[in-house]
Order: C-alpha cells, then sequence, then structure tokens
C-alpha cells in the first residue's frame, strides 16, 4: 500500500519518509519561537554604487528604490533550536527596492543571493520561502575590540573578504537616524524550473520577508570603517557561481558608506513569508 499525504504537514523531497523537520515544523508539532535563539554576529558594509547595474540584476516586476546602496552582511548564528543547538553562518548581498503590484505596494531591500554553508538551511529556505540561497565555505570571523575580518570562499577558492576598523559603540543620534519605519521587508525573487522543459519555470513570483514580528533584540552595536574585496573567478575556480561573483565584483563602488558589526538575540521562523500581488 502506498502513502499519502498528511494534511497540513510540510514535506519536502525526499517525501516517501513522511513529513520533514524543520525551522517551522517541530517534530512534535510545535512552532520554534525563536525567544533566546539564534544568538548572531553580524558584519556589515554598505557602499553607494551604480543604478544602472543594480537595476539590471532585478527582476521586472521590481523597481530600484531611491539611492543605489548596496549593503554586503556576513552573519554567524549559534545555539539554532530547529537544529537541536547547531548553527550556521551566511552571506547575503541586498539593495533597496519597490513592488508595485495590483494587491502589493511594498519596499524594502532586496536580496539578490544569500550563501550559506549548510544544506539544511539552504534547502528549506530555497523550497519554502523562496531565497536565493546557494553554498559556499564561510569560517568563523577573526574579531578583536576594534577590528573584525571575515571571508567567503567555495571549495578553496577565496572570494570575498570584508573587513571593519576602528569600531566604536554606535552613537545613539545614529541609532535614531537609522530606523526606517518605511521598510516592509525583505524582497526575493522564487524561481524554480520546470522539469523536462529546460528554460521554462515552474515557479516565479515575487516574495516577502515581513519586517514586523518575531523577538530579535540587538544587544551590541558598532560602527567603524568598512572594507571589501570581490576576488573575480573564471570557470575553472567556481564552475557554478563565477557569474554571481564577476557581476557583483563589476559594481561600481562609488563610496563605502559605514561598516557595522551587530551581536542579536533571537529571531522568528519566517513562516509570515508570503506572495506578493
Amino acid at each position: 500500500m502506498s502513502y499519502s499525504f498528511v494534511a497540513k504537514k510540510m514535506y519536502r523531497m525526499p517525501t516517501h519518509f513522511g513529513p520533514m523537520m524543520g525551522p517551522r515544523q517541530h517534530p512534535d508539532g510545535r512552532k520554534f519561537e525563536c525567544v533566546d535563539n539564534p544568538k548572531t554576529l553580524s558584519i556589515s558594509v554598505s557602499f553607494l554604487s551604480n543604478a544602472e547595474q543594480l537595476e539590471r540584476l532585478l527582476p521586472d516586476c521590481f523597481e530600484l528604490d531611491e539611492k543605489p546602496i548596496v549593503t554586503v552582511s556576513a552573519s554567524y548564528m549559534k545555539e539554532i533550536e530547529w537544529l537541536a543547538g547547531r548553527g550556521y553562518n551566511t552571506l547575503g548581498v541586498t539593495f533597496p527596492a519597490v513592488f508595485r503590484g495590483d494587491r502589493d505596494n511594498v519596499r524594502g531591500a532586496f536580496l539578490s543571493v544569500l550563501w550559506e554553508n549548510l544544506t539544511d538551511p539552504i534547502l528549506t529556505g530555497r523550497e519554502e520561502l523562496g531565497f536565493s540561497k546557494i553554498y559556499c565555505e564561510l569560517p568563523e570571523p577573526q574579531i578583536s575590540s576594534t577590528e573584525a575580518q571575515c571571508s567567503a570562499g567555495w571549495l578553496g577558492f577565496n572570494f570575498m573578504n570584508m573587513s571593519l576598523s576602528d569600531l566604536v559603540p554606535k552613537p545613539v543620534e545614529m541609532a535614531s537616524e537609522s530606523g526606517d519605519n518605511t521598510i516592509d521587508g525583505t524582497l526575493h525573487y522564487k524561481y524554480i524550473p520546470k522539469t523536462g522543459e529546460w528554460g521554462v519555470p515552474d515557479v516565479a513570483y515575487p516574495v516577502i520577508t515581513p519586517v514586523s514580528g518575531g523577538h530579535r533584540k540587538i544587544v551590541e552595536e558598532l560602527v567603524g570603517d568598512g572594507n571589501l574585496t570581490w576576488n573575480r573567478a573564471r570557470w575553472e575556480d567556481l564552475p557554478t557561481q563565477f557569474n554571481v561573483i564577476n557581476a557583483l565584483a563589476d559594481l561600481e563602488l562609488v563610496e563605502v558608506l559605514e561598516g557595522t558589526l551587530t551581536r542579536s538575540i533571537g529571531g522568528k521562523d519566517l513562516s509570515d513569508q508570503r506572495i506578493l500581488y
């Protein structure tokens, strides 16, 4: 007798062994509250870039919003409950965008790519949420009282280096100025190809991670001078990602605006992710 799918349970391939556990499905059926986890350290550099270059990275349902500011952020997460206390690291590249649809009119940071160093969050994030996730090696950062350094690579090829220097606590006036209540969330474009019809999507639509909700609390925020370098790659260096790296390396760096180091606790399970119409 073959198996049947259980209603309202989340499945991923392989489906043959029943519902799959993940960040939005505990074995006992409860949700993960994300109150005291993850514990996250983030290193970010923002820079003013070229509007025309960024527009070429946007699907046609999005428009570039205001200043062409790119933010590259590496995050190192520990004690994640849905991974039974384990952690993983990420590297994301965002810039401001707007979606104007038949029902939704939203603005936020468009996530062009998110590298992660663990299969489990890559699969759940791509399939369930529509994050543009791919794999890379993300070693632990080097942190001192006033400096931070991090890197990213793939099978031994280093493609990104980011560093912060002269770190000091973020002034209160800077913290108040940086708050932007008009941001609706993080914007994504979910795309899954159709089997057998190569070049045709099975799924293709915009989605949003709402900024509201969750339990994230910032416990420390430092600012300083930032430095960012992308190392251009050949096909031989990065067979499946060289075009991604080179597109980012080609972005004009007009001016480095800010480097930040943030420590935070808590988050959310992202079950509020939704399609934009």
